[in-house]
Order: C-alpha cells, then structure tokens, then sequence
C-alpha cells in the first residue's frame, strides 16, 4: 500500500534517507517483531522500534513496574508502580505512534511457549537476563528460520549480537554462550549504569531495523561490544560450533 500523506509528514526523516526511502518505509510498517523483555533494554528498543514505523510489535513480558525499575526503564512513570510492564508500555507506545499494532504477552517465555510466540513474527529481539529463555528463544528462532537479535548489559558495558542460526554457516546463541556462566550476576545483582541501558538498547534496535530494510553491513554472526566508560565499541566475529546440540537436526 501507499504512504498515506500523515506518514510521508511522520517518517519524512527516514523517507529522505535514499538507503530507506519509501519502500524501506513500507518495509517497516510491513514488519512483524517480537520483542522479549520490557525492561531497562525493552523500553529503548520498543520505543525506537515504535517511532521507526515497525507495523506489528508483540511484546513480551510477566513483570510489573517496580520502583527501582525507573531510574532507567523510561517507558513507566511513579504512577505506573505494581502495573504489568506490558501494559503501561503498550498504553505509551499507541500514543507515540498509532500506526502500530502492538500485541500483548503478558507471560513469561518458557520452552512450552517459545515455539508459539516466534512463530508469529518476522524477527525476533530479545534483552532479558535469563538464559533459559535465551536458549529457549534461540532453539524455536533456529526452527522457525527466524533472526534472533540479542542484547546485554551489566555495570557499565554492554553487547549486541545478530544470530542466524538457521543458516548452514551461521553461529546461534548456544554455540556463543552454550552453557550459562557459574559467575553470572544480573543487574539486580551487580548494578547498571541508567544510561547503558538505553545506548545498548538503541544499538539492537538498529540492527533491527537493519533487518528489517536490508541496509548494512549486517551484524549477522558478530558480537559487538560496547563500554560506557571508555565510548568504545568493538565487533567480534562468532563461530558456529560443529558440536552445537541445537544444529544437531540440521
């Protein structure tokens, strides 16, 4: 379908990009994308996604707004305390765009449900701090042929990542992570930075959009690295492990 004259005016910023234009729009608001996680890297990658024009969002998530979630999850305000993220996130991002249909989840992603949910989407992106739904959100990516970008944070560092596994020569999730680490502490745990967050979270939504449209270069197979402390930002190319269980049916 065309542009309608109020989207030409909402993302003439992005149709002047000759790499986007109006068919890179039109691919946007074609997009479907689950997004796992409305939380410190959930809010900047949902609001950046929702402003870009991604058509279809679903959003993921069992959680509701705590008090120590608002010095960086900028989607909630004090009012929103004991709210479902989902909610609250949906109610913000519908008054931002409403050319976007947003779907709820208002559960948490498990191995029963993983499959489902992906199912439905294009892409996936995920910033959660559990590696059983990271590794069962790479496993239902790998069976749905679906991209999966990942996202990380801790103290004052970040890193974003580009799987898909799918792929014959392509490295997923488990061949980068394939067992959770005996020293991982979360954010709740170790602390983050309000501002990290948001700067990891812009990065992933990026490579999204990247996705989504075909710019490039892709972060597909990589690791990128970022640090707040120093502003610098490094790629680590990812290798696909031979022995990885989730390529065994391959």
């Amino acid at each position: 379908m065309p542009l309608t004259p109020d989207q030409i005016e909402r993302y003439k910023r992005h149709i002047l990009l000759p790499e986007v234009g109006g068919q890179g729009q039109q691919k946007l608001l074609s997009g479907r994308v689950l997004v796992v996680g409305a939380g410190g890297l959930g809010c900047p990658i949902l609001s950046c996604l929702s402003g870009a024009g991604v058509g279809h969002i679903g959003i993921c998530d069992d959680d509701i707004v705590a008090l120590s979630n608002l010095q960086r999850q900028t989607l909630y305000t004090t009012e929103d305390i004991g709210a479902p993220k989902v909610d609250v996130a949906i109610q913000r991002l519908s008054a931002l765009n409403p050319d976007v249909t947003f779907i709820p989840h208002t559960a948490r992603l498990t191995e029963e449900n993983a499959d489902k949910l992906v199912g439905d989407y294009d892409l996936v992106i995920e910033g959660v701090d559990n590696f059983g739904a990271r590794y069962a959100l790479n496993d239902a990516c790998i069976a749905a042929r679906t991209p999966l970008v990942s996202a990380a944070i801790g103290k004052f560092d970040g890193q974003v990542a580009v799987f898909h596994g799918h792929e014959t020569d392509q490295p997923c999730y488990k061949c980068f992570v394939p067992e959770e680490p005996e020293d991982f502490a979360d954010c709740e745990l170790e602390g983050v930075l309000g501002a990290v967050p948001g700067t990891v979270g812009h990065l992933a939504a990026m490579e999204v959009i990247k996705e989504i449209t075909g710019l490039g270069p892709s972060l597909k197979g990589q690791l990128l690295i970022y640090s707040g402390l120093t502003g610098e930002s490094r790629r680590v190319r990812l290798r696909r492990d031979p022995a990885c269980p989730a390529h065994q049916c391959d």
